[in-house]
């Protein structure tokens, strides 16, 4: 029986080594990319011509990211690379997609599918945050990568985690004023998570380097941060806050005031996980990620035959084992479809694995969940910003209406039904719900996943043919462009 070409979704780390995994043992995976060109968000690459260099761009990573940009140049030719095509629905056998240049719709059959979809910012939100001049971190980072400029001339950046250090590190370097980094966690959480970061001293030394070099170049660096609010009417003018310990009690310092045009703010990733949804996946909650995740085996299948998970949309653990997880997941593919593999290596992989895993809990020690958000958030606070929904609203509907659980929360009062789809306000709406009902966070539930995952256009055109190659494609043959060699 003549099968479908993998198909593969997301040219992250995960995607483009799963990619080169399977064209190495002669197969010609179909690569699909919401984004213009392959990278994904920490990789991503600034459009043709850009001339800064990759070592401005990513630092420490540049290396990294070099290699990564060399390793899919090189597959172009052997891979159907569909750039710039959003994959708006999943079900068994078939994906639909949209060109996003074109709006043009088509379906793809599939027989064995890698899900790589990446992560985005865990937004817990604060007075003002929908104020002009407010981003998530990970914006600020796509502002400063892909169009070579700063959110603001005055910036805080506020949450906590390491991407939290990564940007301001990045703006300081770039030339930007950070004008102050308040940081959620301690230094007493750093010190007691080291035992177990130990483990991995390359990655460990990177974080110390970026606080050092910040404190070096006298950014201001403030832990036990809670921030109050943004304040400013056109534009951010200020950000409120005080040091107070989010994890463990104690009284709160004094209200403090930073005058800025633009924040960025976030509190660690929250991984992708619509498509596995909509594939029928199974699920499970990670009690150390507070968040219900895709439940895979050490090789990368999830519980639905031929879906197989790579990267941070299966479950936060970084670029480094995104990388192996899309090698590992590609092997297990080719293992299923009855092809020889190197087992030595995939179990090597799993290996590896396994000790970035334990850093992972070292760093999430480092760097805790502030548990007090949800106990602290006025009820004033706007929780949902696609349908204004409100702290308030979301405890009344508890109180008053018996809601316990995510779903049915989302039909009283509208949250998570606007444009982002929950990807902004699900955690906080499910940190709320659950302080509210007294109930533990995994007993609460997930919203779940609804197609379409992205918003479409509601002129959207559908394509005669099935699976007819893309209008762009011509995007994917392209040599690298001037200016992106280091």
């Amino acid at each position: 029986m003549n099968r479908h070409a993998p198909v593969i979704v997301g040219a992250g780390p995960a995607g483009v080594r799963a990619a080169q995994t399977l064209v190495a043992h002669g197969l010609r995976p179909v690569l699909l990319d919401e984004a213009p060109r392959a990278g994904g968000q920490i990789y991503r690459q600034p459009p043709p011509g850009f001339r800064r260099s990759k070592k401005t761009l990513y630092g420490f990573e540049s290396g990294r990211a070099q290699a990564l940009h060399g390793a899919f140049h090189a597959l172009r030719e052997q891979l159907d690379y569909r750039a710039q095509t959003l994959v708006w629905n999943a079900q068994p056998g078939l994906l639909d997609l949209m060109d996003n240049n074109t709006h043009i719709a088509a379906s793809l059959p599939w027989d064995d599918l890698i899900v790589a979809t990446g992560a985005t910012d865990r937004v817990l939100p604060f007075p003002g945050w929908s104020t002009p001049g407010v981003y998530t971190l990970g914006g600020a980072q796509v502002a400063l990568k892909f169009q070579g400029c700063a959110i603001g001339g005055e910036v805080v950046l506020a949450g906590s985690g390491p991407l939290l250090y990564l940007v301001a590190y990045q703006y300081a370097k770039a030339g930007a004023r950070v004008a102050a980094v308040l940081d959620s966690s301690s230094l007493g959480d750093r010190i007691a998570a080291l035992p177990a970061m130990l483990g991995q001293p390359a990655l460990l030394a990177k974080g110390m380097f970026y606080l050092a070099w910040l404190k070096l170049h006298r950014v201001p660096v403030h832990t036990h941060a809670r921030v109050l609010r943004a304040e400013g009417e056109a534009r951010v003018e200020a950000l409120v806050w005080r040091r107070e310990n989010m994890h463990r009690g104690g009284a709160p310092g004094p209200q403090r005031r930073i005058a800025c045009d633009a924040v960025g703010f976030g509190y660690a990733l929250r991984s992708e996980t619509q498509l596995a949804d909509l594939l029928g996946c199974r699920f499970g909650f990670d009690a150390m990620q507070r968040a219900h995740l895709p439940v895979r085996d050490q090789a990368g299948r999830s519980s639905v035959p031929g879906v197989y998970l790579a990267g941070d949309g299966a479950g936060i653990m970084g670029a480094d084992a995104a990388e192996l997880a899309g090698e590992r997941a590609a092997l297990a593919l080719l293992q299923d479809r009855g092809v020889a593999v190197d087992g030595a290596r995939a179990e090597a992989i799993e290996r590896q694995l396994a000790r970035i895993a334990a850093f992972r809990l070292g760093l999430e020690r480092a760097f805790p969940f502030p548990l007090r958000w949800a106990a602290g958030a006025p009820d004033e606070l706007v929780v949902c910003r696609c349908e204004n929904i409100r702290a308030g609203e979301l405890r009344a509907a508890v109180r008053d209406c018996g809601a316990a659980e995510m779903n049915r929360l989302k039909a009283l009062t509208r949250v998570g039904m606007g444009r982002c789809q929950g990807r902004m306000c699900g955690a906080a709406a499910a940190e709320i719900l659950a302080h509210a009902a007294q109930a533990p966070l995994e007993q609460v539930g997930r919203l779940r996943g609804q197609a379409p995952v992205k918003p479409v256009p509601i002129g959207m055109l559908v394509r005669p043919q099935a699976a007819a190659a893309p209008t762009h494609a011509a995007l994917a043959a392209e040599p690298l462009a001037q200016g992106d060699e280091s």
